[in-house]
């Protein structure tokens, strides 16, 4: 068996966020190919990409300013997503926009005219984000709406005299409106019962009606129409699958989105004049960033799948023909050894089907070590994507299953909340049947199962060593919660409401918490385990992973920490990546390799 390091496999470079040149002639995209999320250039009629942004911290959008060559970019210190907004000029230089580096700003577009730009902020309270307009001449900012809650402006209605904003209520359900700047009166557009959420909104050639992606009164995310005036909503196309990241050309005769089957993206068209819809090939894999051409004839997107890493792709859409138009991800070195997964279903212990991508290793044992490997969220779903250290573990040897328990986005909207409050251990007792299955179905190794997960992942893996301790050879927790309570009392202001609609509040619920949080239960994990954290994580703080590296080393439990200064949560740097999952790895080469 070929044996590649962790370097290689983290070395593989991404591309994303395409956006077209006004003119069409040119790509802009952002790579890490530096090693830090940088702008690039492509001209469409050939040559190579080139760097147009040389900064210090990561780029983390980029839009072009409309009719001009300038852009505006998003930028944060530390990756501690104080995200500050910024001209990108032809030079290269930055010229700051927001300046208020304490504070977070939510770009929201520029004006059809590329006049002003429209973001929101927390300047006012913590907790509370306004909206504001610049001008882009001037520099001059003013504040158009203050509202107590999370407001962001979306998009500029096409006669540039509006806002289409949003309200979020929760990470699951939000409303839609339009803010008519002039006078800061809200017209709010989708009034509704019970939990829905409208995503991707875009507006008709005229204006009077809007494109959206929402699951009001459904289980699943279809594509409906809303009339301006009416609030009339109609459906377009409703399925049992999610629809995803909804783009519209410039003539407006044209949108396109994703099905989300499972955790596999279909690319989709939808010729609004004719109500006709067709589709196009692409592997197994996620496709994300769709976005038209100036001419509305070709589609840029991003596509990441198992053995095809993150890269851009384009539609010739009158061809339906598809050509990669980067390849920064390529590596000869380890294409050879990158495996797709097997999608498997197991059952829980109340009969649940809970999906899962089982990835088995090219040159196998009869018995297999496995790593388990839980996503965050909650409210997300683990894709069948090139992730660099998963497949790392396949090349030694490892198998690797990565499960979307209860309480996962992509099957529906019940499906989504089995997990909510006091329902959290279910979730984790879905770990449990997941180990059955691997021990009788997968081949796995009772001995040598390891566990390993990210921000609520990290809860759900301390979760599992403490609740259900016998079962695991090692865990790995990257910026996990160890206590429900502490993390409430800790996390960014603005973000503990948002999360209290999963998790339960304190005063409600601050006995269940006590009873299963991890903290309260360091005395029963048998299981070896590492740690990983970023000094400026606003969403998990550190603190989280320090409580319980404190608990377990008063013990003198085997534990291992790596605590960075310069990330948050997650780790951006090529270099830190390097450290990290080379010690990952050596760790799970102790405890359940060879």
């Amino acid at each position: 068996m070929k044996s590649i390091g962790v370097k290689q496999f983290l070395h593989v470079r991404t591309a994303d966020h395409p956006v077209y040149h006004p003119e069409g002639n040119q790509l802009t995209f952002i790579t890490n190919y530096s090693g830090l999320p940088q702008v690039w250039d492509l001209p469409l009629s050939r040559g190579w990409p080139t760097q147009a942004s040389f900064t210090d911290e990561r780029v983390i959008f980029v839009k072009y300013i409309p009719g001009t060559n300038r852009r505006i970019v998003g930028m944060d210190v530390g990756v501690n997503e104080k995200q500050q907004l910024f001209i990108l000029e032809e030079n290269g230089e930055l010229m700051p926009l927001t300046n208020s580096p304490e504070h977070i700003h939510h770009f929201g577009g520029v004006s059809p005219d590329g006049n002003y730009l429209a973001w929101s902020s927390n300047r006012r309270h913590p907790a509370y984000f306004d909206i504001y307009v610049q001008n882009l001449e001037t520099y001059e900012m003013e504040r158009v709406f203050k509202g107590d809650g999370l407001f962001k402006p979306v998009k500029w209605h096409p006669k540039g005299t509006s806002l289409l904003i949003e309200k979020i209520n929760t990470n699951l359900d939000n409303d839609l409106g339009l803010l008519d700047i002039a006078s800061g009166v809200v017209t709010w557009l989708t009034y509704h019962e019970g939990e829905a959420i409208f995503v991707s909104p875009h507006f008709n050639f005229d204006g009077d009606e809007l494109y959206v992606l929402t699951n009001m009164e459904r289980e699943f995310i279809g594509l409906a129409s809303i009339h301006i005036t009416t609030k009339v909503l109609s459906w377009i196309d409703a399925r049992k699958w999610d629809l995803e990241g909804l783009a519209i050309s410039s003539d407006k005769k044209m949108l396109a989105y994703t099905v989300n089957e499972g955790g596999v993206s279909k690319g989709i068209l939808y010729d609004v004049q004719e109500e006709r819809v067709n589709t196009w090939e692409t592997p197994i894999g996620v496709i994300t960033r769709l976005t038209f051409s100036p001419d509305h004839r070709k589609l840029a997107y991003v596509f990441n799948g198992p053995t095809l890493p993150s890269d851009i792709w384009e539609l010739d859409i009158q061809l339906n023909r598809t050509k990669r138009l980067t390849y920064v991800s390529r590596s000869p070195i380890i294409e050879p050894e990158l495996v797709e997964p097997e999608l498997i279903h197991f059952h829980s212990f109340d009969c649940l089907e809970i999906p899962a991508f089982y990835y088995k290793p090219k040159h196998s044992k009869e018995k297999l070590p496995v790593v388990i490997f839980v996503h965050g969220g909650p409210e997300s779903q683990i894709r069948a994507v090139y992730n660099p250290f998963l497949q790392y573990f396949l090349n030694r040897g490892y198998a690797v299953c990565t499960p979307n328990v209860r309480g996962s986005t992509g099957y529906g909207k019940s499906y989504s909340h089995l997990d909510d409050v006091e329902k959290r251990m279910d979730s984790v007792q879905d770990l449990t049947y997941l180990v059955e299955w691997l021990k009788t179905e997968g081949r796995a190794d009772p001995l040598k199962i390891a566990i390993m997960g990210r921000s609520y992942g990290g809860f759900m893996v301390l979760a599992a060593i403490t609740h259900y301790p016998k079962i695991w050879a090692a865990a790995i927790d990257i910026v996990g919660i160890s206590s429900f309570r502490t993390f409430l009392e800790n996390t960014s202001v603005w973000r503990r409401k948002l999360r209290e609609a999963e998790y339960g509040n304190i005063e409600e619920h601050g006995e269940f918490f006590d009873q299963i949080d991890p903290i309260h239960h360091t005395d029963k994990i048998n299981a070896p385990l590492m740690v990983l954290h970023g000094a400026n994580d606003p969403r998990v703080p550190i603190e989280e992973t320090e409580q319980i590296v404190t608990e377990l080393r008063e013990r003198n439990h085997p534990i291992q920490y790596i605590r960075f200064e310069d990330e948050g949560h997650f780790f951006v740097k090529l270099k830190n990546n390097i450290i990290a999952y080379t010690r990952v790895a050596d760790f799970l080469e102790k405890y359940i390799g060879k």
